[in-house]
């Protein structure tokens, strides 16, 4: 195998005609460390040669002899131009303009930012805006984003769900670091397993993604980058307490071990023990838990060498008990006495990533990428047990370089996948082994002005889906100043854990029926699907500060679907789609730093997402077909000790959802077809008080919206009728927090 790898680069690198590259990093000083600085622009003084940043930083331009001039720079950064007389790797940090003398600011970088200049619709996120909401684990990092819906699954679990042009968290590829991190059993609960404080930026891409990165994104890909040991605090504390009496712990222990070798450790605790019923149904209205998780990430560097990699260690325990308030789990589990639930998730995963730069022709570089996770669940819902286990490995080996010059680059290499799942699903055993091994072939033009593309192709072969062939394209083009017209399309393919991904089910009396089509997971055949999508982003100027407004459509069209068919009020039933099922979602944003430290961000959002069920033609269920998103956010000038206020206020109003279909019930057990609508504030202030220190105060929800009934047949839970899952709103209410930060830099 090794043998046939040397051939494959050595063949490639033929084909492949050689310029010397100059490649580096661009860093800014945000929070008092150093981060990775995407979309800063790098060219030759003098010429139209240049580059754009990346997503973590780096850059790569060609490189002649009678170039000397590079100049770095970024609007609301100094800019600066460095003397270059030899084709040395470059790490250089921009300075904001308000740290430099006699400087009048005119702009700032924003703690969310749009690209001009790629070829596909990504969003970037930086740590400045997750710190809006407080966010305690990655599922609450999205409450300040329009992009991004966030609910909850149900009445009993307290789990929040994402969705992403009008589909669930399933149909998103979820990445840390560019590893697939949130799939199979960790599907349901997996986004609350990774803390806010562990994630450095994140990347939201809407659509299809790169092949690179696997075939089973089909409305898009997020990419949560996690805080490095070399340029994460030494030391940094988080401490949160909320009225709910939720208490929450997040340290990083960051050092550095020898020249080229740094270790941090990350430790997260948090724990809830207050029984809450404010709507008086009888049921907790969020779950008791406790989750402690560790983390121990290496880095090592030898920019020498051309060699950087990570190691991480991560272990996880994290356990809840919902359900009735006068349930005891040593008492009652397994009988009708009293209904409850205890969800108890152990997980352990190892993950490396080795990145390697050709000191002597520095735009040629390999990537390889290993991850590997045991995750075991233990758990009931009543009289419904559910217990899965769940060991993957993943690896991606990636090959990047050009053709003729920088504005040719090809991505090339091999993935392998393996899963192995065993379930129990009553007295009902599902075990299966599903593994793939593909290649991918991407390639990306830019003529550093107007036009950028990306075409990528992969083949996989899977030991269940068979043989198959993802194709995925992306274009951009600006045909004046501060726009961007994008397009793109491509198609997924995914194997649907109805079990995982759908256990809010199993918190009611619905009988599960599988209706077997001959498919070779649980009878069912893959889900494939084609998204469509074009989007509008234009810049400008009003009243002389800083706007621009962003206009955008896709299409999700289903090939097969596993249709989840909650419409008869007794069952669910699985089988495969008939007809037609398909996603329309269309987002209107309008951004504005309306003055100096403030920042308005509103958007319309319209979906409508429609599937063929045995019964009919309907709109799926608990989507809201309009929504209306506002942020508004302000931060004082920051004084030379550190001293500074920061204010955000964040709005939702959702129209109305459609409910499953009730009219088989008896009467007292009917709901009506459609929701209220809701509105919903949330509030938070910040005082910095130096580099070093500072505190926040917050509420979420704090015009105490709340759903009365959301669990049907609360007083007979053991009863036919029982079901949790009729949840279009906030359960407890207004809920408000404190916290501090602490960090040593």
């Amino acid at each position: 195998m090794k043998k046939y790898l040397i051939l494959y680069f050595m063949f490639l690198s033929l084909i492949i005609s050689a310029q010397e590259q100059l490649t580096g990093i661009v860093l800014e000083t945000s929070s008092s460390k150093e981060m990775p600085l995407p979309g800063a622009n790098v060219y030759w003084l003098g010429s139209s040669v240049g580059a754009i940043t990346g997503e973590d930083g780096t850059f790569s331009l060609p490189y002649k002899f009678s170039y000397n001039q590079l100049v770095i720079s970024y609007v609301g950064f100094k800019t600066d131009t460095l003397t270059v007389t030899e084709n040395k790797y470059i790490r250089h940090v921009l300075l904001a303009s308000d740290e430099l003398d006699a400087v009048t600011v005119v702009s700032r970088k924003q703690a969310t930012a749009k690209s001009y200049l790629k070829a596909t619709n990504t969003l970037f996120v930086s740590s400045d805006e997750l710190l809006k909401a407080a966010c305690c684990n990655l599922s609450e990092s999205f409450e300040t984003n329009p992009s991004i819906d966030v609910n909850f699954a149900d009445a009993v679990s307290g789990t929040r769900q994402i969705k992403m042009l009008g589909l669930k968290s399933p149909y998103i590829l979820i990445a840390t670091e560019n590893i697939p991190a949130i799939r199979g059993a960790s599907q349901a609960y997996g986004l609350s397993f990774i803390p806010g404080t562990w994630v450095e930026s994140i990347q939201i891409t809407k659509g299809t993604g790169s092949v690179v990165n696997g075939f089973e994104s089909i409305a898009g890909q997020i990419n949560a980058e996690l805080v490095k040991p070399t340029t994460d605090d030494k030391l940094f504390v988080n401490l949160y307490g909320a009225s709910s009496e939720r208490l929450e712990l997040n340290t990083h222990f960051n050092t550095k071990v020898s020249d080229k070798w740094s270790t941090g450790l990350y430790l997260h605790g948090n724990t809830h023990q207050q029984e809450h019923d404010v709507n008086d149904d009888g049921f907790l209205d969020m779950p008791l838990y406790n989750q402690i998780n560790v983390m121990n990430r290496w880095q090592y560097t030898n920019p020498e060498k051309g060699v950087v990699s990570f190691i991480n260690l991560r272990y996880l325990n994290d356990e809840k008990q919902a359900g009735q308030l006068d349930f005891d789990p040593e008492r009652d589990k397994g009988t009708t006495n009293f209904w409850g639930s205890e969800i108890n998730t152990e997980r352990f995963e190892v993950t490396t990533k080795l990145g390697y730069v050709n000191p002597e022709i520095p735009y040629q570089s390999i990537g390889f990428q290993t991850s590997f996770s045991h995750h075991e669940q233990d758990s009931y819902f009543g009289l419904n047990l559910y217990d899965i286990q769940h060991n993957s490995f993943y690896s991606n080996l990636v090959y990047n370089s050009i053709i003729s010059d920088s504005r040719h680059k090809v991505k090339t290499g091999l993935s392998f996948t393996y899963d192995h799942y065993d379930e129990l699903v009553n007295e009902d055993t599902y075990e299966r082994t599903e593994n793939s091994v593909g290649g991918f072939f991407e390639y990306s033009y830019d003529d550093l002005d107007k036009l950028t593309m990306t075409a990528g192709v992969r083949v996989d072969q899977h030991n269940r889906l068979g043989f198959f062939v993802t194709p995925r394209l992306h274009l951009r083009y600006s045909p004046w100043e501060k726009s961007a017209f994008r397009a793109s399309v491509g198609r997924g393919k995914r194997s649907a854990n109805i079990f995982a991904e759908n256990q809010n089910m199993f918190a009611s009396s619905r009988q599960i029926n599988i209706l077997n089509s001959g498919g070779k997971i649980y009878g069912l055949d893959p889900e494939i699907a084609w998204n469509y999508g074009v989007s509008y982003l234009q810049g400008f100027n009003l009243f002389d500060r800083k706007a621009d407004i962003t206009l955008d459509f896709y299409r999700t069209d289903f090939q097969n679907q596993v249709v989840v068919d909650w419409e008869n009020p007794t069952e669910i039933n699985f089988y495969n789609l008939e007809g037609d099922s398909y996603a329309n979602s269309f987002q209107f944003e309008f951004n504005y730093n309306a003055f100096e430290g403030f920042d308005i961000r509103t958007a319309y959002k319209y979906y409508d997402v429609k599937t063929d069920y045995n019964s009919g033609k309907l709109e799926k269920p608990l989507v809201p077909q309009h929504r209306l998103f506002a942020n508004a956010s302000y931060e004082t000038h920051q004084k030379d000790n550190g001293d500074q206020w920061k204010f955000d206020a964040t709005y939702n109003w959702l129209d109305s959802q459609r409910f499953p279909s009730t009219e088989l019930s008896a009467e007292e057990f009917q709901v009506d077809a459609y929701s209220p609508t809701i509105a919903t504030l949330n509030l938070q202030v910040t005082k910095v008080f130096s580099p070093k220190f500072e505190v926040y105060l917050g509420g979420e929800n704090v015009t105490n919206v709340r759903q009365s009934k959301p669990i049907v047949s609360a007083d007979n839970p053991f009863g036919s009728n029982f079901d949790s899952n009729f949840v279009y709103g906030p359960i407890f209410g207004s809920m408000y927090y404190a916290g501090l930060r602490y960090r040593i830099k």
